[in-house]
């Protein structure tokens, strides 16, 4: 059960481990595009090209997709980037469900682990196997791996090699329940952990007020998707790449003060420091390096 590319590594890694998977669940196929074209699911396009059946439901309750999903008598479901299932569909396997997710549980529960563990600056995060249970993201834990995360890491290059690390990890855990030998190590009660809420636009717009090394983290968890950004001479902006400017050149700046030479830099002030953007979209451009863009945008 999964969706977006993050949950192909683990299906692919599966299948070529000549482990049987008799049916795979995505989300239907939705407008994406200019055009709003029909689109399939990363995860949809892999498994009809591998002649697997795909389940599509609107509805996750809905008796005659339960029907279908209860006919393929799977002895296990594997959950990767998938929606909230009901306890009708994750108690149906005997060995029953579990779930990849991208963080080292109880820490970063929730929908986003990778963007918010850069976002707060963390150095270490990892991926976590776990069997799904009521509360979300809160079930027994089978097993982790740990990966360090680079000061010069991005939401982008870190779901890169958890995505990876993930497959592996899933395949690990498929193989131990297969033999029946995996632990079941309880999490601790209640919500203790640091959260990875569901990011909107407004959790993206960057508060100058904050110190620069913040701000810069806050940048590179947002980047590449879905961007952290603020307003430029009025205009909505994306950032993708920043870095702090030292020493710094202006120090009575308030936060929220741009300063361009109109050619080759742009800083914004932040509550200690300067900031400075490398890397930038503004409403109606293409992404492109900030001295491209100041050879034909004015302030």
């Amino acid at each position: 059960m999964g969706t977006p590319e993050f949950a192909v590594s683990s299906l692919q890694l599966l299948l070529d481990n000549q482990c049987e998977v008799v049916a795979v669940i995505t989300a239907p196929d939705r407008p994406a595009g200019r055009g709003q074209k029909l689109t399939e699911s990363p995860v949809k396009q892999c498994a009809v090209a591998r002649g697997i059946p795909v389940l599509q439901p609107e509805k996750l309750k809905n008796p005659e997709f339960l029907a279908t999903l209860r006919s393929f008598e799977a002895d296990l479901q594997v959950v990767v980037a998938f929606r909230m299932l009901p306890e009708v569909v994750w108690a149906m396997p005997r060995l029953g469900t579990f779930n990849l997710h991208a963080s080292l549980l109880p820490d970063y529960r929730g929908a986003a682990p990778i963007n918010w563990a850069i976002m707060n600056g963390e150095t270490e995060t990892g991926v976590t196997t776990f069997f799904i249970e009521k509360e979300i993201d809160t079930g027994k834990i089978i097993f982790q791996e740990k990966e360090a995360i680079a000061s010069d890491d991005t939401a982008g290059t870190l779901y890169e090699r958890l995505m990876k690390q993930g497959a592996q990890l899933v395949l690990r855990t498929v193989r131990a329940i297969e033999a029946g030998t995996y632990p079941q190590i309880p999490q601790p009660a209640g919500r203790e952990g640091k959260e990875a809420p569901k990011l909107f636009r407004e959790t993206c717009e960057i508060d100058w007020n904050r110190p620069a090394a913040e701000i810069r983290n806050f940048v590179r968890g947002l980047s590449p998707y879905p961007a952290a950004w603020t307003t430029l001479n009025g205009q909505f902006c994306k950032l993708y790449h920043v870095s702090v400017v030292k020493p710094d050149p202006e120090p009575n700046a308030e936060p929220g003060d741009y300063w361009s030479d109109q050619k080759t830099f742009l800083y914004f002030r932040a509550a200690d420091a300067w900031v400075a953007v490398h890397d930038i979209q503004v409403e109606g451009k293409k992404r492109m390096k900030t001295e491209d863009l100041l050879r034909g945008f004015r302030f």
